[in-house]
């Protein structure tokens, strides 16, 4: 969780805020693979990532799942459930080693109460993801494959590991996010890494010209 991610973010917190929050926070690790919660529990908590990825998903009856986003350091959820009093409608699954924070619910609604910046921080960020989820609707209605692959590729958080730029999604997560077949994420894949824009890996992808990637949307 830092400055530096916060101010190059949207949806991340301010800084004092999330300051606010972490002094109220207990700590739980995550091993790679593990739910911290699951649709239809009762909300309890606000959480933070402190190091790791999460994975958010829902799944259906019929066990085809939808991978709504990908949680990175810094990033706060589940305040919604908190602030309507319902069911939480996501899963999230720990992709990585990490670990969280953790606000207890009564400790969330004492300091909206008593913050009205704080109030408002969530309330900005609340309605940006509104903003993101109508954005994708119409991308689904009106952008083709390339171009909605492309802008959600350019979306993800990148990893600069050894002076390569990785996405830290899978052609799995890809596909669950767009609603498509893995082989159509991986057709178009292939024709960009034959065109120099990304190179694959085994359960990675590495982006080579995003500049490129970006005339693609």
């Amino acid at each position: 969780m830092t400055s530096a991610a916060t101010a190059n973010d949207p949806m991340r917190l301010p800084d004092e805020v999330q300051s606010l929050l972490l002094a109220q926070s207990r700590f739980k690790p995550l091993v790679a693979g593990e739910s911290l919660f699951l649709k239809g529990s009762m909300p309890d908590a606000l959480f933070g990532v402190v190091s790791g990825c999460l994975r958010v998903s829902v799944s259906a009856e019929n066990g085809r799942q939808a991978v709504i986003s990908l949680l990175e350091p810094g990033h706060w959820f589940g305040e919604v459930s908190l602030l309507i009093g319902r069911q939480r409608v996501y899963d999230i699954i720990a992709v990585e080693p990490g670990e969280v924070a953790i606000v207890n619910a009564e400790d969330f609604h004492r300091l909206i109460e008593e913050r009205p910046d704080v109030h408002m921080a969530f309330t900005k960020l609340v309605c940006l993801r509104l903003r993101v989820a109508l954005s994708w609707i119409d991308d689904v209605i009106l952008m083709p494959l390339a171009a909605r692959l492309a802008k959600r590729m350019l979306s993800l958080e990148t990893r600069v590991h050894d002076g390569t730029t990785m996405l830290g999604v899978s052609q799995e997560d890809l596909a669950a996010m767009l609603g498509v077949s893995r082989q159509s994420v991986n057709r178009q894949l292939r024709q960009w890494e034959a065109e120099g824009l990304v190179r694959l890996h085994y359960g990675r992808i590495e982006l080579l010209d995003a500049a490129a990637m970006a005339k693609v949307t």
